[in-house]
């Protein structure tokens, strides 16, 4: 091998491993030039081209990020990775058949690709397909059990098909691997609520109110919840604090939300609906009932 041959080569990997630097960084335009002067010199890098993908998907510019994991794939079509991001791409451009399509050839290539599993089944759910998006995720949690972020768009999926009991007991999976995921706990109260167990959606509320006390809208289910309970006092509180949050949207939601039937004689709702707000009375659960 000649001398320039060895400085040739030498300087295809310093590009390369630049452009890694520069993606770790999130220098994504850097990175993208360091890849592309390297393919100039060395047009089958296949790392280059699916990092340069990487680079591109990362600036949003997924149609050039396609392109880039297509000319990697070109080169060495069994590389799941590439067919794995190319899917990423196409779902973020709202093609999910074409994307379901890319990550089946990743897990063609690497069948207990976790992620791919995973990503298959967010694609899945965005074309409506629930059961398929389960079975998908439930794929994924055979290789990576513990990433909650499965077992929480699995609840999603069951959630739609109306399997409540099976929608809990997946934000129950989440929650047991993170234990401080709010939106976990806010979607369980949610659940909990639809199946009428109004005292568990209401710990699941609190868990997620420790974790965002200004979430106006656990507060507001939260203040349903009491409301159906018969427990006016805390429903006013709640909702009270919801309001003072954003009172446009949870006044005009009180009004017609049939929740708070038990509350409409009631003096303080009328005028939490139609009044600017006093100073919130802190909640407490040892108001008495």
């Amino acid at each position: 091998m000649s001398q320039e041959q060895d400085l040739q080569d030498l300087e295809v990997i310093f590009f390369f491993q630049k452009g890694l630097y520069l993606n770790q960084h999130r220098r994504f335009e850097a990175a993208i030039a360091s890849y592309e002067y390297l393919l100039q010199r060395q047009p089958d890098f296949v790392d280059a081209w699916y990092n340069r993908g990487n680079a591109l998907y990362h600036l949003g510019r997924y149609n050039e990020a396609i392109a880039s994991y297509d000319q990697a794939l070109e080169l060495e079509p069994g590389f799941p990775e590439a067919w794995n991001n190319r899917g990423s791409a196409l779902d973020e451009l709202h093609d999910y058949a074409g994307a379901v399509a890319s990550y089946d050839q990743a897990l063609r290539y690497s069948p207990d690709y976790a992620w791919a599993w995973y990503n298959r089944g967010i694609s899945l759910r965005n074309l409506g397909q629930y059961e398929a998006a389960v079975n998908s995720y439930d794929r994924a949690l055979e290789f990576q059990p513990d990433y909650y972020w499965a077992w929480y768009n699995r609840a999603l999926a069951l959630r739609q098909l109306n399997q409540l009991e099976k929608v809990v007991a997946s934000y129950d999976k989440a929650l047991s691997y993170k234990p401080d995921f709010e939106a976990a706990w806010a979607n369980r109260g949610n659940a909990l609520y639809h199946l009428g167990r109004f005292d568990l959606a209401i710990a699941s509320y609190d868990k997620a109110l420790q974790l965002n006390p200004n979430s106006s809208s656990i507060l507001y289910n939260r203040a349903c919840c009491h409301a159906l309970q018969g427990n006016v006092d805390l429903a006013i509180i709640s909702l009270q604090q919801a309001i003072k949050l954003d009172p446009d949207q949870y006044r005009q939601l009180a009004r017609k939300n049939t929740d708070f039937d038990k509350l409409r004689q009631d003096p303080r709702f009328m005028v939490l609906l139609r009044s600017p707000l006093a100073p919130a009375t802190p909640y407490s659960t040892k108001v008495k009932r």
